[in-house]
């Protein structure tokens, strides 16, 4: 045990992490230069098309310092806000972090976020300036900042390129003397923490642990703790870039274990795995439950794919833990699911692997946080979904979230970020300078304004320059109302949403613009309106296709071309009481765009 380092690398996004890792395993011989690519843990194709970390990864890597062999445990955690929770499960996995500072970018609001959750945790920090041999790096600038944050000593703090391997092995003889060896007795009852799983069609289901105390040996009885299930270890073995089979791990120990199990709901990632004949006192703590911030309908394009949609999002809920579904039904779309999301990224993720993983595509209705209702009777309902709000009669107020949000972005972009957050109902609590050329802007803000294009527009109004991390904070009272869009006075669910009344007015005129837009002519009129309850305050009209009836009378009375026109009415009067407007997929898109 004495010779195990885990560790992880937490870093704002797009500042090296996986570069820096792809080092690391070339300096100490873990991948042959035949398997080396650039993002090499980065297993997903999304993830090399985006050039962001999805997924934490974890890796063993063998170290020789002074003669002596080590075993380092890396995990390669995302940057992105919405994959937060990701870093968390890696972090309680470990008992060191890397921080990793971009030389040219400097200190941004992830990175501070993330430091926070390490040094809850109590995990020893190794901070580096990464990306020295850039041109506009600003080494002892970005050195001040760290040590401003950190309360280090400047020769503490490493400079490094994952580009070129720059300061790369000063960086692992560092990880040997600074991260402490993991504590636990390898002789006490197994107790191992599940941090992360994956489904394998052929194998079932595959969890990754970390033995905290005891051992494991192929072929043990074990079982786990939360659903008191027990299973054989028909596989055990560590994480190189391919599976390694062993017959035994201990403490202090990552691995994998393949139990055979089918069903995906067996497993729980933060569960405890234990063995049957000799269990420990009490699972492992300390492992938060997610929270969805951002809360979606998905159905199926074919109602028939229903429970081919549940059984895709029970095999991704496996590999994204932070992803929390239960069933619902759309009079609009029939049977589907209401999905909790960690952000709009996490959505647009899902969605995509939905599709390319499992050959799913989907319809997402429009994203909305869930809110608190209170009834005239004093009741208190949870509002995931605006058909759940109760009705005007027995409504009292409604609460929603509010967020506390840090942007740190340079002097010159101030005043249009301000007009931003002030435009989203937001408060200014508090502007300090970091440096000269860095502010940090902290603003309270309701989480339904920051969820549809918020951190887009703040990338384009800072040139890319402005970072931005949340944390919810509390429920506050808000005037908010219910819009709903008729076709032909027929409510169409999956368009209502709940809105601020302030902007429900714009927000409703531009949807009933963008639908008569999409929606296709029908051989009689369709009213397209929104409405707040009875109160409707947005029309467009699609006009009817008209057949020309009277193109077969070629001469004759007037009278005869009346007639048929007559019939027209008649017809068209009927189709109209009886014709229903279908919805294309394309339009329920367009909500998702209506800012662009």
């Amino acid at each position: 045990m004495d010779n195990i380092r885990n560790f992880c690398i937490i870093a704002h996004i797009d500042h090296g992490k996986s570069t820096l890792a792809d080092r690391m395993l070339e300096m100490t011989s873990t991948v042959n230069e035949r398997k080396m690519q650039d993002q090499l843990l980065d297993n997903m194709d999304l993830e090399r098309e985006r050039g962001i970390t999805i997924k934490s990864h974890a890796i063993q890597m063998d170290y020789t310092k002074d003669g002596t062999p080590y075993t380092f445990n890396l995990i390669d955690t995302p940057g992105h806000v919405d994959f937060s929770y990701e870093v968390s499960r890696s972090i309680a996995a470990c008992e060191g972090a890397l921080l990793l500072v971009d030389a040219s970018q400097g200190i941004q609001a992830q990175t501070i976020s993330n430091l926070y959750l390490a040094i809850e945790h109590d995990l020893e920090i190794i901070p580096i300036v990464n990306k020295v041999d850039m041109d506009g790096a600003m080494v002892e600038e970005v050195a001040d900042q760290i040590m401003d944050l950190i309360g280090c000593d400047r020769e503490e703090i490493l400079e490094a390129s994952g580009k070129t391997g720059l300061g790369v092995p000063e960086i692992l003889s560092r990880i040997v003397d600074v991260i402490p060896a993991p504590e636990g007795d390898p002789e006490a009852p197994l107790q191992a923490l599940i941090f992360d799983s994956v489904f394998n069609s052929y194998r079932g289901v595959i969890a990754y642990f970390r033995i905290m105390n005891g051992r494991i040996n192929k072929g043990d009885l074990v079982k786990f703790v939360s659903t008191n299930e027990s299973y054989g270890a028909d596989e055990i073995g560590i994480l190189r870039l391919d599976m390694e089979k062993r017959e035994t791990l201990g403490a202090g120990n990552v691995g994998y274990i393949v139990t055979g199990i089918k069903d995906s709901k067996e497993i729980k990632v933060g569960d405890t795995i234990t063995h049957v004949k000799n269990p420990c006192d009490k699972g492992i703590e300390g492992f938060e439950d997610v929270k969805p911030m951002v809360f979606a309908g998905i159905y199926p394009m074919d109602t028939d794919d229903y429970e081919d949609l549940r059984d895709s999002l029970e095999k991704l809920q496996l590999n994204d833990a932070s992803l929390v579904y239960e069933p619902e039904t759309s009079l609009a779309l029939g049977f589907g699911f209401r999905c909790g999301f960690l952000g709009m990224l996490h959505l647009e993720i899902v969605q995509e692997r939905l599709d390319r993983e499992f050959e799913m595509p989907v319809i997402t209705t429009v994203p909305n946080v869930s809110y608190f209702a209170y009834t005239n009777k004093g009741e208190k309902v949870l509002v995931n979904n605006p058909s759940d709000l109760p009705g005007g009669a027995y409504l009292n107020y409604v609460e929603e979230p509010y967020i506390d949000a840090q942007i740190i972005t340079k002097p010159e972009f101030i005043g249009k970020i301000m007009s931003l957050c002030i435009e989203r109902r937001g408060i200014l609590k508090n502007q300090v300078y970091l440096s000269e050329t860095r502010v940090e802007l902290s603003f309270e803000l309701p989480l339904a304004e920051i969820v549809f294009d918020f951190y887009d527009k703040l990338k384009s109004m800072s040139k890319g320059y402005a970072s931005f991390d949340y944390q919810m904070t509390d429920y506050r009272q808000s005037d908010l109302v219910k819009l709903d869009i008729l076709l032909n006075g027929e409510k169409v669910d999956a368009l209502s949403a709940l809105i601020h009344r302030n902007k429900a007015y714009y927000f409703g005129r531009k949807l009933c613009e963008k639908l008569k837009e999409l929606l296709p002519r029908q051989q009689f009129v369709i009213a397209i309106q929104a409405a707040i309850g009875a109160k409707v305050i947005a029309r467009e009209t699609i006009r009817a296709m008209r057949k020309d009836v009277t193109a077969k009378c070629y001469g004759g009375d007037i009278t005869r071309k009346r007639k048929l026109l007559e019939k027209q009415k008649k017809g068209k009067k009927r189709m109209r009481q009886i014709g229903t407007v279908e919805v294309p997929q394309k339009a329920f898109l367009a909500v998702l765009k209506l800012n662009d």
